[in-house]
Parts: structure tokens; sequence; C-alpha cells
């Protein structure tokens, strides 16, 4: 099996998802513990929303980097990055890593074409949905994106930083995010993509019939299929 490297920390919270969601499968699969080595470099999540809002994308990017080329150090066959928003860069940090990386969009697309869903609502930070880089990931696989209006934008990304990355869960919220939902369903949404690895930690399943498409969980799969390959 290959070691599988992940770049957490970004937050802490959604890293224990993917860690979780590896070892989980394997056991529910092979019933064995010998799953695959899993080599975690935590980001200074601090620094690197910091760096984010003052718009120094390329020194946020350069972090990434600096962490995968650490995970190879330590042994890593291959890379992932357990959150959406630095895919912003993943061009980038791709073409300056010296191991494959696994693109959480593009994992996405395998699952929604195979689903057949050709347009799917985001749900994640105001970075990840105010650029276009996701949009423009899904339109290479020929589904097309739908976002959140402006003042929806805002209020899933406060319950992000302020909630979410902190462990804190709040029914009020969860609420708030169905009725998010639903919009993106009236605007003709067919799935619904948490966009934000912290999302599932406050809705999941399925809302009125639309499916929530669990990005941190699709991605920590596609990683361990790639480590038994």
């Amino acid at each position: 099996m290959k070691n599988i490297g992940i770049v957490g920390g970004l937050s802490p919270e959604s890293t224990i998802l993917y860690y979780k969601t590896i070892v989980e499968e394997y056991r529910k699969r092979f019933h064995s513990e010998e799953y695959p080595i899993i080599i975690i470099y935590s980001v200074n999540f601090g620094m690197f929303t910091r760096l984010m809002e003052e718009g120094k994308w390329r020194e946020a990017a350069s972090l990434l980097v600096e962490a995968i080329r650490s995970l190879h150090s330590a042994g890593a066959d291959f890379a992932l990055i357990a959150a959406n928003t630095p895919h912003m860069f993943f061009e980038y940090i791709a073409s300056n890593s010296p191991i494959p990386l696994l693109s959480i969009i593009d994992t996405l697309a395998e699952v929604l074409k195979k689903d057949g869903v050709g347009k799917v609502g985001l749900l994640g930070t105001k970075f990840t949905l105010t650029q276009d880089f996701y949009v423009r990931g899904l339109e290479k696989h020929g589904i097309k994106a739908v976002v959140p209006d402006p003042d929806d934008i805002n209020v899933v990304n406060d319950i992000i930083y302020k909630e979410l990355v902190r462990g804190i869960i709040k029914e009020k919220s969860r609420e708030m995010l169905i009725e998010i939902v639903r919009r993106l369903i009236r605007k003709g949404a067919e799935g619904v993509a948490l966009a934000c690895t912290e999302l599932p930690l406050l809705i999941s399943g399925v809302v009125d019939g639309i499916k929530l498409y669990d990005t941190a969980k699709i991605h920590a799969l596609k990683a361990l299929e790639y480590a038994l390959e």
C-alpha cells in the first residue's frame, strides 16, 4: 500500500474526519487493523487564515507546498489537502509538489457524474464561493455550479469560522444552513456539495430529496482507494 500524506490543520476538526474515515472504511472492508500508514502535517491555521485575509495568496500557497515537501520527506507517497478553500492554489501547489496530489474538486466531480448530477449547489467559505476556481473546476467535467446569494454566503462563512472550526455546534446554525440549501434547490441544484470540510459536522444526508455531498468523506475515500491501487 502507498503511504498517505494529509495536509491538515485547516481546520483540526476536518483533519480528524479524514483520519477516521480512512481508518474506519479500511476496517469495514477488510476486517483488519493493517490500514495504510497515514502521515499528517498540521498547518498553522491562524497563520494561513491571516495570509488569506491579507490577500497574500502566494505566501499561503507556499505554506502548503512546504507542508507537502515535509510529508514527502516523512515517507508519504502521495498527498491530499484536507480542506476545500486551499484548492484555489491547487495547480500551483501540484506543480511544486514532489509527490502526486489528489484534488478534492476532481474527486467530487467523479461522484457527481456517477450520480448523474449536472447542476450542483455549493456551500463553503467566502473564499471558495466568491472566487471562481471551484466553478471552473467543475465546469471542466461538464458540471454547472450554483452558489448562494451574497447574504447567505456571509452567513455560511460566519458559521464555519466562528463555530465549526472551533468545534462549536449550534442547532440554530443547522436550521439556517438547511434553509440556504433549500434556496439552492430552488435555483435548480440537483445535489448540494458541502464544499467546506467542516460543514458535515453540522448537516449531512438529504434535504427535501436532494443529496448533500460530503466532500471531506469523498476525498478521504479517494485517498484510501489510491493507497490500495
